[in-house]
Order: C-alpha cells, then sequence, then structure tokens
C-alpha cells in the first residue's frame, strides 16, 4: 500500500541549522519530527565504526587545530579522487574523541558555524542508541538510513566495512528485522555483501547524476555501467531482486534543461515503480546556494529562494524518501503538517 507522503529523512541530522552528524543535529532532526536519520559510516584505525560524511575531516571537525595531529595530515587517493587532509583510518576512537564538529559550509549557514567546537564526534553505537531512545520516547517508529561510505576502498588497507556493520547493528539489536533500517551505499557490492550476511533491512543502491561507481570501475574497468544508465529502465531491470530500490540526486528527478531550468518530473520515478523499487532523493535544501536557477532568489547563496517550487516538482513525482536538511522544512511540505 502506498504511502500518503514520502519518508521525510534527517540528511546527517537537521544540518541545516546544527553542524552535520553532531549530537544536536540528531536530537534536533528527531525532535522536528522526521521519520528517519542520515548516519554515513566511515572506520578507524581500530575498527570503530564513526558517524562522519567522509573519511577525511579537516572541513567537518577541529583537528587542523590539534597540534598533537600535525604529523598526520597527508595526501591520499580514494575512489580514484587525490585528497589531503587528516583521514580517520589514521587515528584510534580514542583519538577521535578528543576532536569536536565544525559546520562544513559556514559561508552558507553560519548560525551553525555558531555551535562549532561544543561537540564530539559519534560513533554508530551511540547513533543508534540515541534514535532507539528517542522513538521510545516519543511513542512512534523512528528509523535509520545507513550509508556506506567508500567500502573498496577501506577493504583496500585491510578494514572491511561488511563484517564492522554486521557486528554493530547486531550488538544494539538492528540487525533482525525488528527496527527500521535502511542501508544504502553508492557501491552495490557491499550493500549484497550486507544482505548475504544476514542483515535485515532494505536496502538501497544510490545513483549519482553522473560517473561510475568506484567497484565496479575497479572490477570491470571501463565497461562499468555509468550511473545514469542504471537508472534507465534496462538499468533498473538489472536492479530487480538484487536491491529494494535506489536513491538518486534530485536533478534525476527535476531534470534541468540547457538553460537549467525544470522540466521533470521525469519518469525514473515511475519507471522504477513499475519494477517494484522504491526510490528516495537527495537533497531537499531551501538555499538559493542548492536550487535549480529558476528557483533563486535575492539574498545570495544563503537566503531562501522558492524551493517549495522545486520541492513541488519532487513531491509530484511520487518519490519514496526525501532528504532533508532542515527538518521542519521538509515535513512541514512533504507530509503537510
Amino acid at each position: 500500500m502506498p504511502r500518503p507522503h514520502p519518508l521525510v529523512i534527517g540528511h546527517r541530522g537537521a544540518p541545516g541549522y546544527r553542524p552535520e552528524h553532531s549530537r544536536s543535529s540528531y536530537d534536533l532532526a528527531l525532535e522536528l519530527g522526521v521519520d528517519a536519520v542520515e548516519p554515513d559510516v566511515v572506520a578507524t584505525r581500530d575498527g570503530v565504526l564513526v558517524v562522519r560524511h567522509e573519511n577525511e575531516i579537516s572541513g567537518t571537525t577541529d583537528v587542523a587545530e590539534h597540534p598533537e595531529f600535525a604529523d598526520r595530515r597527508t595526501t591520499k587517493h580514494v575512489d580514484g579522487a587525490r585528497l589531503t587532509g587528516w583521514f580517520t583510518e589514521d587515528f584510534t576512537w580514542d583519538e577521535l574523541s578528543t576532536l569536536s564538529t565544525r559546520e562544513r559550509i559556514p559561508e552558507i549557514r553560519p548560525r551553525s558555524a555558531t555551535f562549532d567546537g561544543a561537540q564530539p564526534l559519534l560513533r554508530l553505537a551511540d547513533l543508534l542508541d540515541l534514535v532507539r531512545t528517542a522513538s521510545l520516547a516519543q511513542g512512534r517508529e523512528i528509523g535509520v538510513v545507513l550509508e556506506v561510505k567508500h567500502a573498496s576502498y577501506f577493504a583496500s588497507i585491510g578494514l572491511d566495512l561488511a563484517p564492522m556493520i554486521e557486528t554493530e547493528l547486531r550488538a544494539a539489536g538492528w540487525a533482525s528485522g525488528g527496527l527500521p533500517l535502511v542501508i544504502e551505499s553508492f557501491e552495490s557490492t557491499v550493500l549484497h555483501r550486507l544482505r548475504e550476511r544476514g542483515v535485515a533491512g532494505t536496502y538501497v543502491y544510490l545513483l549519482e547524476s553522473k560517473g561510475k561507481p568506484f567497484d565496479l570501475v575497479s572490477a570491470y574497468g571501463d565497461a562499468a555501467p555509468t550511473y545514469p544508465a542504471t537508472a534507465t529502465p534496462r538499468g533498473l531491470d538489472g536492479l530487480v531482486g538484487a536491491v529494494d530500490g535506489i536513491s538518486v540526486d534530485k536533478r534525476m528527478i527535476l531534470a534541468p534543461d540547457r538553460l537549467g531550468r525544470a522540466t521533470g518530473p521525469s519518469p525514473i520515478v515511475a519507471d522504477a515503480h513499475e519494477r517494484g523499487l522504491q526510490v528516495y532523493t537527495w537533497t531537499c535544501r531551501p538555499e538559493n546556494a542548492f536550487l535549480l536557477p529558476e528557483f533563486r532568489g535575492k539574498g545570495g547563496k544563503p537566503a531562501f529562494g522558492d524551493y517549495e517550487a522545486e520541492w513541488d516538482v519532487i513531491r509530484r513525482s511520487g518519490v519514496d524518501g526525501v532528504f532533508v536538511d532542515h527538518p521542519d522544512l521538509g515535513v512541514a511540505f512533504f507530509r503537510g503538517v
């Protein structure tokens, strides 16, 4: 039976108001009534799963201000990209626990940046406990949409995320199907491995609007399918039975033309639904910086544009879930509260 409205998912908590993946970001998202929250997970050197958007943490923590870690700054290639900074896999959890969170885009979200330095990093175990406690306190079901980051890269350095995630979820009571769990990744191979390990949940394949998945490029080279090709009817046919759904860049639904004007909703949601696949989309943000040109207003990048007009295209597509940075706005618009 179709849902009356899409799932409203707190993308990294409520990062429109608090530094992403911080305790207060998640607390606020849960207080504002999201259906689920989305933690990204990466690993430490000693195998602890940490809630961070990326394993390179110079932009979201105060690591650069810790002289004791100055020699950890290095350059690596992660999923084919050359990155310089500090990486979670070069730290133990005890070391990372001495850092604090900070706003990733302070020029867009200066109010959130006022919370810089106030909160420590979270482990996945902390987040799972937080959501379960909030669910009991509020008397409603709240889900976790767990994104697995850079699985092939971590496996290449001896940190296999799949068994770590399985162990963590089982220990917290989130692996048996009794609690609402979605597992997503841009790499389909780690999704298949977690399903084979018996972790119960909804499995969602993340699709960019361009490029190719790193795990399949590593395995098949130039023959690896592109993300856009996977989103075609033929590509979606190949996902049936392998995953439960897809999560797409909102541009794949908005379908902007060469002038940046929305021509959507595109047929991608209907095509997926015809094949029994759910569709989520990311990320619904109100600031001009993230809207298509036709929906931007005055006040520069941080100001809110006509986000409701852009979001209406997404809502009309019949999408099953939306990731939002401002949970109050997302709940009000997509749930009609």
